[in-house]
């Protein structure tokens, strides 16, 4: 497919708007400006039409595929929220209104919608206050970390560590590392955090330990109330990836359970579909004696029952994002959680889980699955028997020449040619049957024909590309002159 650049003509041209009376060169400094035209595109109207459409049916989203991207929660979330998040009202909200003196009467409606998720949030996860500032899960872990070493510090605390569990997110360690402390890895037994492992390790220099509940795996932590025993003993704090939460939505409340600090995924679980960077939203709730050192500002309601935003916190950490993290993506949680309600949050939990064991049954023939029991919203297979030189990248390469996405593949790393699956609540029963046939079709093409999926994708405008350097050497920018 051609570039805009590349399909250029001069002299060719679309519909000119009526020519201003004033250009921007008029009001720039001579240095500024350009000593000659950008070297932009020429093109008809019909041609930049078709350019775009043409590349709008290229992207591949939950909107028209499936999509069991698993640790992801690529679901497909309602449209009204959309609808919400675009109302004038808030989408034309400037963010320094609040700020402003006497303004934040001009910005009650967002400042109350903030206020209001974040009671929600409080009441889903168990969790005394929220901040709604970090805006993607890890952002949100981050200011966890940050958070629990603000704790330690505010007591005079020599604490230095935070173990993480081999089935953790990837970006635990990195977010623990990055805030000061030394990352202590423990291995899982039987897929779950063994109590033994961390007996082992823990000391009165653990600042913490990061889970997620349920686990990478899909499996949920049956020793949780040991754990929770063993890091509170060395008043250590607990932290939550809720990565995963739309597997125990209305099941159970992390703060209940011994969490000292939770991050949510509010663009996974809360209504809006996420990839390629954004946007997201990684609010991030504590327990009472975590409250003092949340990020400011902080949404507040004063004795006339008006909203304000609140600075004066002393032990807070401070900012962590420009304005109040990413509004449009919080409205639409809001809207999506008082749309569904209790009943329909449970809902939401209980299909996911069954959409997954109801996949993990009907492929264990075919595929092996080293921790084959009742999973959560997700399970994790093996490819490396599938056939002789036949690995999880051919199976996920061959599953795009039928129209889905890949899941997700090689993580977590404690399973070998590791395939992730979450078919989550919001696809249908034909939809699964449909995608396990095509799996199994896939599958047993790699025993007879192995050459056809090795060689996948057949279909997509690129083949197989060198997966590090289309990451890491894209050429997406044109030299405009």
């Amino acid at each position: 497919m051609k570039t805009v650049f590349e399909q250029s003509s001069p002299g060719r041209e679309g519909v000119w708007p009526e020519k201003p009376s004033s250009e921007a060169s008029d009001f720039l400094p001579e240095h500024l400006l350009r000593s000659k035209p950008a070297d932009l595109p020429s093109l008809g109207e019909l041609d930049v039409v078709r350019h775009f459409t043409l590349l709008s049916k290229r992207n591949f989203g939950v909107d028209g595929n499936f999509y069991p991207l698993g640790s992801c929660t690529m679901k497909y979330n309602p449209k009204f929220t959309e609808q919400v998040a675009a109302l004038p009202g808030f989408a034309r909200l400037h963010p320094v209104v609040p700020q402003l003196p006497w303004a934040s009467e001009m910005t009650q409606g967002a400042l109350a919608v903030m206020y209001e998720t974040e009671r929600l949030l409080s009441e889903i996860t168990g969790m005394a206050e929220y901040t709604l500032h970090p805006m993607a899960g890890a952002h949100g872990e981050l200011t966890g970390a940050l958070i629990m070493a603000a704790y330690h510090a505010d007591k005079g605390n020599k604490k230095t560590k935070i173990i993480c569990p081999d089935s953790a997110h990837g970006t635990n360690p990195a977010s623990a590392s990055i805030a000061g402390f030394e990352v202590i890895s423990i291995e899982s037994k039987n897929g779950i955090v063994d109590p033994e492992a961390l007996k082992a390790v823990i000391d009165d220099d653990v600042a913490g330990l990061m889970m997620t509940c349920p686990n990478t795996l899909g499996l949920y932590e049956k020793h949780l109330p040991e754990i929770v025993k063993m890091v509170h003993d060395v008043d250590a704090l607990l932290y939550y990836d809720g990565a995963n939460l739309n597997a125990i939505l209305g099941k159970l409340r992390v703060g209940d359970a011994g969490f000292d600090v939770v991050h949510l995924n509010l663009h996974k679980t809360f209504a809006t579909p996420h990839g390629g960077g954004g946007p997201g939203s990684g609010p991030v709730g504590v327990c009472e004696k975590l409250r003092p050192y949340l990020p400011v500002s902080r949404v507040v309601v004063d004795v006339y029952g008006r909203y304000q935003l609140k600075y004066d916190y002393p032990k807070s950490i401070g900012y962590v994002a420009p304005f109040y993290g990413n509004f449009g993506v919080v409205l639409k949680a809001y809207a999506y959680i008082l749309r569904l309600g209790k009943e329909g949050l449970i809902r939401v939990s209980e299909n996911a889980v069954l959409a997954a064991n109801y996949m993990r049954k009907q492929l264990e023939d075919v595929l092996e699955i080293p921790y084959n029991r009742v999973c959560m919203h997700e399970f994790v297979a093996s490819a490396h028997d599938v056939a002789e030189h036949i690995r999880a990248l051919d199976l996920a390469k061959a599953l795009l020449d039928k129209g889905y996405h890949a899941p997700t593949i090689y993580f977590p790393l404690i399973v070998k040619e590791a395939m992730m699956f979450e078919p989550t609540e919001t696809e249908n029963k034909e939809t699964l049957d449909e995608f396990i046939a095509d799996l199994k079709a896939i599958i047993e093409t790699a025993k007879t024909d192995p050459e056809s999926i090795t060689h996948a994708p057949h279909t997509m405008p690129v083949k197989r590309l060198d997966e590090t350097k289309a990451a890491r050497a894209m050429e997406i920018t044109h030299d405009l002159g």
